[in-house]
């Protein structure tokens, strides 16, 4: 299937007529779409870390809190 069969042709035809509705070209639509995403991706990474420095400050109180949910320590594979 090439680029004019399926979905794709679909997803153009969307673009095209969101353009036309804002009445701007297609062009600045994906340059307005694709910023978007960007800034959205940014957003998770950050919220992710801020997640991150949150969990491992308050590692103790989740132990505390939730013990069935830690992990058992791996053995080294040394006898003692």
């Amino acid at each position: 299937m090439g680029w004019r069969a399926g979905r794709g042709h679909r997803e153009l035809e969307d673009l095209r007529a969101i353009a036309k509705e804002r009445g701007t070209s297609l062009k600045a639509v994906v340059r307005e779409a694709a910023a978007a995403d960007i800034a959205r991706h940014r957003a998770l990474e950050e919220g992710a870390e801020v997640f991150r420095r949150y969990f491992v400050a308050t590692r103790e109180e989740f132990a505390t809190a939730f013990p069935d949910d830690e992990v058992a320590p791996r053995s080294t594979g040394q006898a003692a």
